[in-house]
Protein backbone atom coordinates (compact mmCIF):
# COMPACT_ATOMS: atom_id res chain seq x y z
CA UNK A 1 0.00 0.00 0.00
CA UNK A 2 2.76 2.31 0.31
CA UNK A 3 2.92 3.21 -3.33
CA UNK A 4 -1.02 4.50 -3.14
CA UNK A 5 -0.41 6.69 0.03
CA UNK A 6 2.73 8.29 -1.64
CA UNK A 7 1.45 8.89 -4.76
CA UNK A 8 -1.74 10.07 -3.37
CA UNK A 9 0.54 12.55 -1.03
CA UNK A 10 2.67 13.67 -3.30
CA UNK A 11 0.20 14.14 -6.17
CA UNK A 12 -2.40 16.24 -3.59
CA UNK A 13 1.13 18.83 -2.57
CA UNK A 14 2.15 19.15 -6.29
CA UNK A 15 -1.48 19.59 -7.61
CA UNK A 16 -1.61 22.49 -4.64
CA UNK A 17 -0.50 25.34 -6.36
CA UNK A 18 -0.01 23.94 -9.94
CA UNK A 19 -1.90 25.60 -13.41
CA UNK A 20 -4.67 22.62 -13.39
CA UNK A 21 -6.14 23.14 -10.13
CA UNK A 22 -5.96 26.84 -10.45
CA UNK A 23 -7.68 26.67 -14.28
CA UNK A 24 -10.03 24.70 -12.41
CA UNK A 25 -10.73 27.16 -9.67
CA UNK A 26 -11.21 29.88 -12.44
CA UNK A 27 -13.71 28.01 -14.57
CA UNK A 28 -15.75 27.13 -11.37
CA UNK A 29 -16.05 30.90 -10.45
CA UNK A 30 -16.72 31.72 -14.68
CA UNK A 31 -19.50 28.83 -14.82
CA UNK A 32 -20.46 28.10 -11.93
CA UNK A 33 -19.59 24.68 -9.97
CA UNK A 34 -21.07 22.92 -12.24
CA UNK A 35 -21.14 18.62 -12.52
CA UNK A 36 -19.59 18.56 -15.79
CA UNK A 37 -16.33 20.32 -14.16
CA UNK A 38 -16.44 18.16 -11.36
CA UNK A 39 -16.49 15.18 -13.68
CA UNK A 40 -14.32 16.01 -16.18
CA UNK A 41 -11.91 17.01 -13.47
CA UNK A 42 -11.73 13.50 -12.13
CA UNK A 43 -12.13 11.53 -15.59
CA UNK A 44 -8.35 14.02 -16.61
CA UNK A 45 -7.24 12.74 -13.07
CA UNK A 46 -8.01 9.75 -13.90
CA UNK A 47 -6.86 9.31 -17.08
CA UNK A 48 -3.74 10.99 -17.01
CA UNK A 49 -2.34 9.25 -13.72
CA UNK A 50 -3.67 5.92 -15.70
CA UNK A 51 -1.35 6.79 -18.51
CA UNK A 52 1.86 7.62 -15.88
CA UNK A 53 1.09 4.31 -14.39
CA UNK A 54 0.89 2.50 -17.45
CA UNK A 55 4.51 4.17 -18.88
CA UNK A 56 5.72 3.05 -15.80
CA UNK A 57 5.47 -0.11 -15.69
CA UNK A 58 6.21 -0.67 -19.41
CA UNK A 59 9.63 1.56 -18.65
CA UNK A 60 10.35 -0.59 -14.98
CA UNK A 61 11.57 -3.42 -16.84
CA UNK A 62 14.35 -1.35 -18.47
CA UNK A 63 15.24 0.56 -15.62
CA UNK A 64 16.08 -2.06 -12.99
CA UNK A 65 19.84 -0.23 -11.68
CA UNK A 66 18.81 3.02 -11.98
CA UNK A 67 15.10 3.09 -10.40
CA UNK A 68 15.99 5.32 -6.98
CA UNK A 69 17.78 7.55 -9.48
CA UNK A 70 14.96 7.61 -11.88
CA UNK A 71 12.90 8.70 -8.34
CA UNK A 72 15.48 11.74 -7.50
CA UNK A 73 14.80 12.82 -11.26
CA UNK A 74 11.15 13.09 -10.79
CA UNK A 75 11.22 14.59 -7.92
CA UNK A 76 13.91 17.28 -9.07
CA UNK A 77 11.93 17.71 -12.64
CA UNK A 78 8.82 18.18 -10.25
CA UNK A 79 10.41 21.04 -8.67
CA UNK A 80 11.83 22.77 -11.25
CA UNK A 81 8.21 22.38 -13.06
CA UNK A 82 6.36 24.04 -9.96
CA UNK A 83 9.26 26.60 -10.13
CA UNK A 84 9.15 27.77 -13.45
CA UNK A 85 5.88 26.55 -14.98
CA UNK A 86 3.31 30.24 -14.63
CA UNK A 87 -0.10 30.14 -14.55
CA UNK A 88 -1.75 31.75 -17.45
CA UNK A 89 -4.40 34.84 -17.48
CA UNK A 90 -7.82 34.10 -16.85
CA UNK A 91 -10.11 33.64 -19.67
CA UNK A 92 -12.04 36.48 -20.57
CA UNK A 93 -15.03 34.45 -21.77
CA UNK A 94 -14.25 30.46 -21.25
CA UNK A 95 -15.88 27.70 -22.88
CA UNK A 96 -18.95 26.47 -21.76
CA UNK A 97 -17.94 23.12 -23.72
CA UNK A 98 -17.05 20.21 -21.33
CA UNK A 99 -14.95 18.45 -24.16
CA UNK A 100 -12.62 21.55 -24.58
CA UNK A 101 -12.39 22.03 -20.92
CA UNK A 102 -11.52 18.03 -20.52
CA UNK A 103 -8.85 18.74 -23.08
CA UNK A 104 -7.46 22.02 -21.35
CA UNK A 105 -7.46 19.98 -18.41
CA UNK A 106 -5.81 16.52 -19.88
CA UNK A 107 -3.07 18.58 -21.60
CA UNK A 108 -1.87 20.36 -18.01
CA UNK A 109 -1.83 17.09 -16.24
CA UNK A 110 -0.65 14.69 -18.96
CA UNK A 111 3.32 16.14 -18.21
CA UNK A 112 2.73 17.96 -15.04
CA UNK A 113 4.48 17.10 -11.60
CA UNK A 114 1.93 14.79 -9.91
CA UNK A 115 1.93 12.63 -13.06
CA UNK A 116 6.41 12.74 -12.60
CA UNK A 117 5.92 10.97 -9.61
CA UNK A 118 3.16 8.45 -10.41
CA UNK A 119 5.68 7.47 -13.11
CA UNK A 120 8.41 7.46 -11.01
CA UNK A 121 6.85 5.57 -8.19
CA UNK A 122 5.32 3.31 -10.55
CA UNK A 123 9.15 2.61 -12.25
CA UNK A 124 10.48 2.55 -8.44
CA UNK A 125 8.01 0.18 -6.86
CA UNK A 126 6.66 -1.90 -9.49
CA UNK A 127 2.88 -1.11 -8.50
CA UNK A 128 1.57 0.45 -11.45
CA UNK A 129 -1.94 0.26 -10.56
CA UNK A 130 -1.32 1.62 -6.50
CA UNK A 131 0.98 4.27 -7.77
CA UNK A 132 -2.13 5.55 -10.58
CA UNK A 133 -4.23 5.38 -8.39
CA UNK A 134 -2.53 7.58 -5.64
CA UNK A 135 -2.44 9.74 -8.23
CA UNK A 136 -5.69 10.21 -9.64
CA UNK A 137 -7.10 10.12 -6.04
CA UNK A 138 -4.75 12.89 -4.53
CA UNK A 139 -5.49 14.77 -8.00
CA UNK A 140 -8.96 14.32 -7.87
CA UNK A 141 -9.30 15.37 -3.97
CA UNK A 142 -7.48 18.61 -4.82
CA UNK A 143 -9.58 19.44 -8.61
CA UNK A 144 -12.39 18.97 -6.18
CA UNK A 145 -11.32 21.32 -3.17
CA UNK A 146 -10.54 23.93 -6.28
CA UNK A 147 -14.08 23.70 -7.94
CA UNK A 148 -15.70 23.84 -4.52
CA UNK A 149 -13.97 26.80 -3.73
CA UNK A 150 -13.78 28.91 -7.04
CA UNK A 151 -12.43 32.39 -6.84
CA UNK A 152 -11.91 31.84 -3.01
CA UNK A 153 -8.78 29.30 -4.10
CA UNK A 154 -6.68 32.01 -5.44
CA UNK A 155 -8.04 34.63 -3.26
CA UNK A 156 -7.48 32.99 0.15
CA UNK A 157 -4.63 30.44 -0.64
CA UNK A 158 -1.15 31.65 -0.86
CA UNK A 159 -0.49 30.18 -4.06
CA UNK A 160 2.77 31.48 -4.67
CA UNK A 161 3.87 30.46 -1.54
CA UNK A 162 2.86 27.05 -1.66
CA UNK A 163 4.52 26.18 -4.76
CA UNK A 164 7.70 27.52 -3.83
CA UNK A 165 7.55 25.54 -0.24
CA UNK A 166 6.71 22.37 -2.16
CA UNK A 167 8.78 22.82 -4.79
CA UNK A 168 11.55 22.97 -1.74
CA UNK A 169 10.91 20.04 -0.60
CA UNK A 170 10.83 18.18 -3.61
CA UNK A 171 14.13 19.86 -4.08
CA UNK A 172 15.28 18.11 -0.62
CA UNK A 173 13.76 15.02 -1.02
CA UNK A 174 15.58 14.67 -4.80
CA UNK A 175 18.97 15.04 -3.05
CA UNK A 176 18.06 12.98 -0.28
CA UNK A 177 17.00 10.43 -2.58
CA UNK A 178 19.84 10.45 -5.48
CA UNK A 179 22.54 10.58 -2.38
CA UNK A 180 20.93 7.19 -0.95
CA UNK A 181 20.94 5.82 -4.79
CA UNK A 182 24.56 6.82 -5.28
CA UNK A 183 25.90 4.87 -1.88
Amino acid sequence: MPPLFLALLTSALAMAGARPTLQTARLSDALGAGPGLLVACWVTAIATSALAGWAGAWLAPEMVQVKAMFVAVAFAVSALELLFVKSKAALAEPTRSLGAIALVLLGGQVADAARFFVLALAVGTAAPALAAGGGALGSGAVLTAAWASGAAWEARLPLKLIRFGVSGLFLLAAVIVGLSARG
